[in-house]
Parts: structure tokens; C-alpha cells; sequence
């Protein structure tokens, strides 16, 4: 009697492993112990990361442990490129710099998964004083009320931030 019951728990197992690592590879997250989620599928969302010498908050998809090393990771819903788009390269230095300085641990990288394939970015110094170039650019336009639209997507339009305070809003 304990034998077959011992058999169907395996077979659950087994079973449970499969469909874990078939939604882990869906959400185009690699091994490792998820320590973050901004998503609400994996329970209670976390409060956003937030550096106030750059006046920097973010929200990675998720933070990924591996070998004591943390990895965030953006999930982006369309195809991938023939690399990532430079905008998603930004973002994702923007929360490697954000978990160094929360947590006082540099990620050596990130990564930024399409629905279809994942690249790995390697957060390097010149990828970080870039991104802290950019920031500096940035607060300084806006400072000088310079900030415009630079697209013609009515819904990345109607999802802004920056929508209620925008002279360019699309319509």
C-alpha cells in the first residue's frame, strides 16, 4: 500500500519540477533563486528600488540570485531584435545601478528577455558612467523645461509618467 502512494508522490514531483522550469524558461528567467518580483503572478509586489543621489527609483520584472551574486532581469513582450534595443540596454544598467546601490552588491550583469530569446548585458564601468551621463542629461532638461516627445505611439503616450504636465501629448 505505501509503495504505490510512495510512486505517485514521485510522479508528482517529477511532475511539479517540469511545469516549474517550463514557466521559469516562459518568464525568461535563468536558474538561480528569485529574490524580487515586480510581477503580480509571483505573489506580492515589491516596493520599488530607489537611489536619492540620482534621484533614480525602479522596478526590475525580477532580481535573481546566483552564486551569491544578484542579476536583475527586464521581461519585454515582443521579439527580439538583432540586439537589444538601446533604450532596454538603459533601463536595464538603470536597475543594475539601482541593486548596487540598495543592497551594496554590483551585478556583474543583467538580463533583458524577449518573448523569443535573451541577452545577457554585461554592466561595465563605461556602461555605468554612460548611464550616470544620461541621468545628468536628463535632470538637466528637465530643469530647463526642454523635455520633448519623441515618438508617435499613442498608447507609450497615454502610459506616461509625464502625461498630466506634457504639451505634446499625443491625443
Amino acid at each position: 500500500m505505501l509503495i504505490p502512494l510512495a510512486i505517485f508522490l514521485v510522479f508528482l514531483a517529477v511532475i511539479f519540477l517540469v511545469v516549474s522550469g517550463r514557466q521559469r524558461k516562459t518568464a525568461g528567467l535563468p536558474s538561480g533563486r528569485v529574490v524580487y518580483s515586480d510581477t503580480r503572478s509571483w505573489g506580492k509586489v515589491e516596493k520599488p528600488l530607489f537611489d536619492p543621489l540620482l534621484s533614480l527609483t525602479g522596478k526590475p520584472d525580477y532580481l535573481v540570485e546566483q552564486n551569491g551574486t544578484l542579476a536583475p532581469v527586464e521581461v519585454k513582450s515582443g521579439w527580439a531584435p538583432p540586439t537589444p534595443r538601446e533604450g532596454h540596454i538603459f533601463q536595464l544598467a538603470a536597475y543594475c545601478l539601482l541593486v548596487e546601490r540598495t543592497t551594496g552588491k554590483r551585478p556583474s550583469h543583467g538580463l533583458i528577455a524577449y518573448r523569443n530569446r535573451t541577452f545577457a548585458v554585461d554592466y561595465t564601468p563605461e556602461l555605468e558612467a554612460r548611464l550616470v551621463d544620461l541621468l545628468a542629461e536628463i535632470h538637466h532638461q528637465e530643469r530647463q523645461g526642454e523635455v520633448h516627445r519623441s515618438h508617435e505611439e499613442p498608447a507609450r503616450c497615454a502610459a506616461c509618467g509625464y502625461r498630466s504636465r506634457c504639451d505634446e501629448k499625443l491625443k
